[in-house]
């Protein structure tokens, strides 16, 4: 029989129904109602839930006094290990009359409930065996976490005596054992997520508020993979602010926006057709700022320069102009993500006038430089890093005089070669992606769908526009125009050597980290003018 939760939301409700061997994932931002939607949860369905939560103790003592499996179990789930034990005890034992949040330090418990069931079970075997019944031999509690911690932890191994836990190394001798307590942080987190998981009450729901804490992200997805195959009896509720975390669980989503005392929250599912990978989507329907899509990656300089001069904006990289255009048009067509604007910036790829105004339609700007950074190199920008560190009027201008001229210095026939050559490629590249054969059903069909695409292709005369700009450029001595089209990773080692007279690696560091301080106020309004105004929709 599944549960049942019905969750009060800024108008209705909301009811979501969690099948045995299945999980649910709720998606929040600090302030969203997490740990305050996971207390309620465990106080609707009483017993039936059991809840781990964020703030949690994970001191492992081995030398516990051991009590009873019954006492001991009372203890872990209402707070009090009398016989008389039940829910009512629950919220001041457990909670400290304060369930959302309470530090929960509960480790002792479990460490009794999993020594006794493995007396008791242990004794049921010994009495088996004893009677010559070898049929019925079961694993204890303890043998099965020791087999998954060992899978997750593979250069570990765990040592479970009748009272006493020990730890080693795969490879070591009998004296180089240590005690549990020594554990790791990551080590503790994980014996204890599967302690609790292991001894939960059969088919109850276990309620797991930010189940990422201390657990390296290498084996966090596998390890909820192990508890969930083999407590299938039981449901799982997952509470997390961790979108990576998120998007590895195979469970319906949701996005906790805001919650107000009433109790109630504003609460949405995450859609399966979004026309976005799941992560996104998650990340989307959380954001409470505009999403503002950029070409590139998670370089720590791209990801600086726009957070620092957009930063009312969740600034998410695409990768490609073509993943832009997509991610802006999907976003705004989007109904799911109508309370959220977006907007976009690509690189400068020589588009026309009539491509750039397309692009602004959709809502995309175009940088003026080939590559975000570029914009460092720009003299507006060079000026101010220059000016920070303290030079002259006169030595001010010659850096940046010296720098202009190392970047042209490194144009020769065979770098413009590349250089235009990498251009035709993206102009062909970019082409092609806009190609649409899905009407065309026969290969005659496609071939002249194809032909009537292409036909207006001249790679040779776009060569000739890139080499007449790089051309201008180089006479006029135009190191904006050069910019436009000169994609060179190596010409950033040149300001770090003309502005900073140091390395790259310390010249990009140096730049992440003022950027994002706003360290060098005149540096953040120097990018700012040069990048393109973006508003949202």
């Amino acid at each position: 029989m599944p549960f049942e939760v019905i969750i009060p939301r800024f108008e209705g409700q909301e009811t979501i129904k969690i099948e045995n061997g299945s999980s649910v994932v709720f998606v929040g931002a600090n302030g969203a109602g997490k740990t305050r939607l996971a207390a309620y949860i465990e106080k609707t369905l009483s017993l039936n839930a059991h809840r781990i939560s964020a703030h949690r103790v994970l001191s492992l003592n081995p030398d516990v006094p051991k009590i009873s499996e019954r006492k001991a179990l009372f203890g872990l789930r209402t707070g009090y290990p009398g016989e008389n034990a039940n829910v009512e005890h629950r919220e001041g034992n457990r909670w400290q009359n304060h369930e959302s949040v309470a530090l929960l330090n509960d480790f002792d418990f479990l460490v009794q409930a999993l020594f006794a069931e493995q007396s008791n079970r242990s004794l049921v075997t010994h009495t088996n065996v004893r009677n010559g019944n070898l049929e019925s031999v079961e694993p204890t509690k303890f043998e099965i976490l020791v087999w998954i911690w060992e899978r997750l932890l593979p250069n570990r191994k765990l040592h479970i005596s009748g009272d006493d836990i020990r730890v080693s190394s795969v490879c070591a001798d009998e004296d180089e054992l240590y005690s549990g307590s020594e554990m790791s942080d990551g080590e503790r987190a994980v014996f204890y997520v599967l302690g609790q998981t292991l001894v939960a009450a059969d088919n109850s729901l276990i309620i797991f508020d930010e189940p990422e804490l201390h657990i390296h992200r290498s084996i966090m997805a596998k390890l909820w993979d192990e508890l969930e195959a083999v407590r299938s009896d039981c449901a799982f509720v997952f509470i997390t602010h961790d979108l990576e975390f998120a998007s590895s669980r195979v469970a319906e989503k949701y996005i906790l926006r805001e919650y107000k005392k009433t109790p109630c929250w504003n609460i949405e599912k995450v859609p399966a057709d979004s026309g976005f990978d799941e992560e996104l989507t998650t990340l989307i329907l959380g954001s409470r700022r505009p999403i503002l899509f950029v070409e590139g990656t998670n370089s720590s300089l791209d990801i600086a320069i726009y957070r620092s001069c957009f930063s009312e904006w969740s600034v998410v990289p695409k990768g490609s102009c073509e993943e832009v255009i997509h991610s802006v048009v999907t976003m705004r067509n989007n109904n799911s993500f109508t309370r959220i604007t977006c907007s976009g910036i690509v690189d400068a790829d020589d588009y026309s006038q009539e491509d750039i105004e397309y692009l602004r339609r959709l809502g995309i700007s175009t940088l003026p430089v080939s590559e975000i950074e570029n914009i460092i190199l720009l003299p507006l920008v060079s000026k101010a890093i220059a000016e920070h560190e303290g030079l002259g009027v006169d030595e001010l201008e010659a850096s940046l005089d010296k720098l202009a001229e190392s970047i042209f210095g490194t144009l020769n026939d065979k770098t413009i070669n590349d250089v235009v050559a990498r251009y035709c490629r993206r102009r062909i590249d970019r082409l092609l992606k806009r190609i649409d054969l899905s009407a065309a059903n026969t290969v005659d069909e496609i071939v002249d769908k194809y032909s009537v695409e292409t036909a207006n292709l001249d790679i040779r005369n776009i060569a000739k526009s890139a080499l007449a700009k790089i051309s201008q450029a180089l006479a006029e001595k135009n190191l904006p125009l050069l910019l436009e089209i000169y994609d060179n990773k190596g010409l950033m080692a040149l300001a770090a050597a003309n502005l900073k007279k140091c390395r790259l690696a310390d010249f990009e560091n140096w730049l992440v980290r003022v950027l994002l301080n706003n360290k060098v106020p005149n540096l953040v309004k120097a990018i700012k003018k040069a990048l393109p105004e973006v508003k949202p929709q």
